[in-house]
């Protein structure tokens, strides 16, 4: 039997995994498996590909499929597909950590009823990592369980970065600013070295551009400011999510629109942002190959946005040695790194326009001040690593 490490990382309408060996060099960070179960709350499917990417399986999980359902379709298919793989711990991707989780923790009854806590400041994420959990530990009874959390990685910024001008007694309460993508973020701190060298301890700033969109400064590869706050909803522009918003917006939608608070969480977390802007798509691939004017102006609206955020970050830095670009679209989509790079200019950002067109990952020129990397993100195997660390 070869013991491994099951990744989860479960999100409303589908459960995104891994399979990692529980021995492993730390050169080597491809899974052994992955997949996505897609379509939970109906008709699922369960798509799996092996470590050379070919798929090994796309099934049909009758419905309605919940996470115990996926979950044990999931583990079926280890037990008579994956070659004598037995599992030694599974390693969850959980949103939100408030201030008390600031690394990856065991999970037991405490903890959980800690972080079912905190669903309200992650509605749309935290309650289907939690039920991924639940399902598992119904499941898998015996199978130690280990919460990585995406908040983590900016507990090592100042007090004063994560303050928000309230009254006293509601910071007291964890109405602040705790950042999110940390994963991702702690994933590409861990490789910078690789590429950058000793300037991997300057002054850094790293975008995590997908569907979800967010950008961290760094010194020393530890996180000092990020766009997000207090939601995954603050700061850039986002495939559904609107991103930074004027408060009293909300209490305009309030007092004059006459909507509820679950109508304006709808709003703000599912028909702002691209979608919201362009009125035909989330997808940036689609956008980009659209010419209508308004996928136009959606594309504008997202890279200002990154651009004036990319200044607010350098100036909490003191400076700029690097510009990192990751996520779906930071990873794929030259055309988006092209303009942003075009628009820092004044930072001291020349890009490269042929490596960027290749994908990287270096793609500066060699005389600019400012060295431009494209990277490809992997929090999957910082689950993995922490799990590890657990068995």
């Amino acid at each position: 039997m070869i013991a491994a490490i099951l990744v989860v990382n479960a999100g409303s309408s589908s459960i995104k995994f891994a399979l990692y060996p529980l021995t492993r060099s730390e050169d080597d960070k491809m899974p052994t498996y992955s997949g996505e179960i897609d379509g939970i709350g109906d008709a699922a499917r369960l798509r799996v590909q092996n470590a050379g990417d070919k798929n090994v399986e796309d099934s049909a999980i009758s419905g309605p499929v919940t996470h115990h359902v996926a979950l044990s379709a999931l583990l079926k298919w280890i037990v008579k597909h994956s070659g004598g793989i037995e599992l030694a711990a599974a390693g969850h991707r959980v949103v939100h950590g408030g201030g008390e989780f600031t690394g990856p923790v065991k999970i037991n009854a405490d903890v959980m009823r800690k972080l079912e806590a905190l669903c309200p400041l992650a509605p749309l994420h935290q309650p289907h990592n939690l039920a991924a959990i639940d399902a598992l530990s119904k499941l898998h009874p015996k199978l130690p369980q280990v919460a990585c959390f995406d908040t983590s990685f900016h507990t090592t910024q100042a007090a004063v970065a994560t303050a928000f001008a309230l009254p006293r007694a509601l910071s007291d309460e964890g109405v602040r600013r705790y950042g999110f993508h940390g994963l991702s973020y702690e994933y590409i701190a861990g490789i910078l070295p690789d590429h950058l060298g000793p300037r991997a301890d300057g002054k850094v700033v790293v975008a995590h551009l997908g569907h979800g969109a967010s950008m961290c400064a760094m010194t020393d590869r530890r996180s000092i400011a990020t766009t997000m706050g207090f939601s995954a909803l603050d700061g850039l522009v986002m495939g559904k999510r609107c991103g930074a918003l004027d408060p009293g917006v909300i209490l305009y939608l309030l007092d004059h629109e006459a909507m509820s608070s679950k109508q304006i969480s709808h709003l703000l977390y599912e028909e702002s942002g691209l979608f919201g802007v362009s009125g035909i798509s989330d997808d940036m691939r689609e956008l980009l190959a659209n010419s209508d004017v308004r996928a136009a102006e959606a594309i504008d609206l997202f890279v200002y946005r990154i651009v004036r955020e990319l200044g607010s970050l350098v100036a909490a830095l003191g400076g700029l040695d690097a510009l990192v670009f990751t996520g779906g679209i930071g990873e794929h989509a030259p055309e988006i790194r092209a303009r942003v790079c075009r628009q820092a200019a004044w930072l001291g950002v020349r890009l490269d326009e042929r490596a960027n067109a290749g994908g990287g990952p270096v793609i500066s020129e060699g005389a600019g001040s400012v060295s431009v990397l494209a990277l490809q993100t992997n929090e999957e195997y910082v689950i993995a690593r922490h799990a590890r660390a657990f068995v």
